[in-house]
């Protein structure tokens, strides 16, 4: 097809960046949760990680999601999932406040309830990823996606902050001051999905949309056949223990720097933090979507992993001063482009299998429902330091991915 001639997505695109801000904004809210369910439920290291995979446990759905949305388009996807949300955010609210006033256990209401949140979130995550690959030339998928993700980002730089000065602001974490900010946000949520239904979104097809663009591929029977999909799922589930093991083992860091300090003080010290680590990762999007309009996107990665593995070696060299917590923070400029790329590698020349290769691409992203326990777990045992090597094996993957893994099985 003639550039001239292709359809406008520009308003399609907008739709899909509001909920890129909202699971980025839901997403690292949950993580960043954290420390303060860690000082308000009273928990161990490893218990307090049970937050991550509550929320990220429900990943395991992305396949049966991904076909669903086959079914039922991307539109409606969009719908179902931002009604999903919504409702979890207004059930947590609910039951915490129901749990309180009876006196049985609130963590596990919690927990339920973000399980919830994160259904909703899997089925906007499926949308958005195909959707920013789709909408547009193929040529500039990887700059859409990293563009979306650079929005993402301005929503987890937030969340942290959210976090602070909305649910604790300034009181010792408790239980209670969860019900109020979780109802605002079901609502919100609500009212998005509203509406986005009576919003006209173009309905897409991708196998035509590759021959109108002259690419004419002969696909295999089945996405299950193509191997840098799994590869690019395995991918994902390490680049998570990537991302979500920083902001996870932070708390751990700062103990570590300041044992005399109160354990409400470090958590609100640890979250504030946060800020930088995803304020980091928001500048790195921005830049990184300039970048790739002049550089190859592997290349663009390797360097990246690279660096991102350095800030986290020098965090441990410099483990005794906030030196080593500053090279920590650093690590989110590097992570930053990381997940919109390995997305990227892993959908290469699919065609009509996206919607489902999307599936089974997202969900690797039970790596952070896994990995980050398994970290707290080292962390009890051990050392928040020991625990932080485990993101050297993370690394190795995604730089054989990268430049070999992804490569495998494209080709019919």
């Amino acid at each position: 097809m003639n550039p001239s001639q292709r359809p406008n997505y520009t308003f399609a695109l907008i739709v899909v960046f509001i909920v890129c801000f909202l699971i980025g904004f839901i997403t690292t809210m949950n993580n960043s949760m954290i420390a303060f369910c860690s000082e308000a439920f009273k928990l161990t290291a490893q218990q307090g990680q049970y937050v991550n995979t509550a929320f990220y446990g429900a990943y395991l759905l992305s396949i049966p999601f991904a076909f669903l949305m086959s079914k039922i388009g991307y539109k409606n996807t969009l719908i179902l999932g931002l009604a999903i949300s919504g409702i979890g955010f207004i059930v947590n609210s609910i039951g915490i406040r129901s749990a309180i006033s009876a006196g049985i256990n609130v963590y596990a209401i919690f927990l339920a309830s973000m399980c919830l949140v994160a259904m909703g979130v899997v089925m906007l995550q499926n949308v958005a990823n195909p959707y920013v690959m789709v909408l547009g030339s193929p040529e500039k998928g990887a700059f859409r996606m990293t563009l979306s993700q650079a929005l993402n980002s301005v929503a987890t730089t937030v969340a942290p902050l959210f976090i602070t000065y909305v649910i604790i602001n300034g009181k010792a974490p408790a239980p209670e001051h969860v019900p109020g900010p979780f109802m605002g946000l079901g609502i919100f949520a609500i009212i998005i999905c509203v509406i986005l239904v009576f919003l006209k979104l173009p309905q897409i097809d991708e196998g035509k949309q590759a021959e109108e663009a002259g690419e004419h591929h002969e696909y295999k029977s089945s996405v299950f056949k193509y191997t840098h999909v799994w590869l690019g799922a395995l991918g994902i589930f390490m680049y998570m223990g990537v991302e979500i093991g920083v902001p996870s083992m932070l708390p751990y860091r700062f103990q570590m720097l300041y044992p005399d300090m109160n354990s409400a003080a470090l958590a609100a010290l640890a979250t504030q933090y946060l800020a930088f680590y995803w304020g980091g990762m928001m500048v790195g999007r921005f830049i990184g979507a300039g970048i790739l309009t002049k550089f190859e996107p592997r290349k663009l990665l390797s360097a990246c992993l690279c660096l991102g593995a350095a800030c986290i070696a020098l965090s441990l060299i410099t483990a005794s001063s906030m030196v080593g917590i500053w090279f920590m923070l650093a690590a989110g400029l590097f992570h930053s482009v990381m997940w919109p790329l390995i997305f990227n590698l892993g959908l290469q020349g699919l065609g009509p299998h996206t919607k489902a290769a999307t599936g089974i691409i997202n969900t690797g992203v039970i790596g952070a429902a896994l990995l980050t326990p398994i970290m707290g777990i080292v962390v009890d045992a051990t050392s928040v330091i020991v625990a932080l090597c485990l993101m050297f094996v993370y690394y190795a993957y995604i730089i054989w991915f990268c430049n070999f893994g992804s490569k495998i099985g494209i080709s019919k």
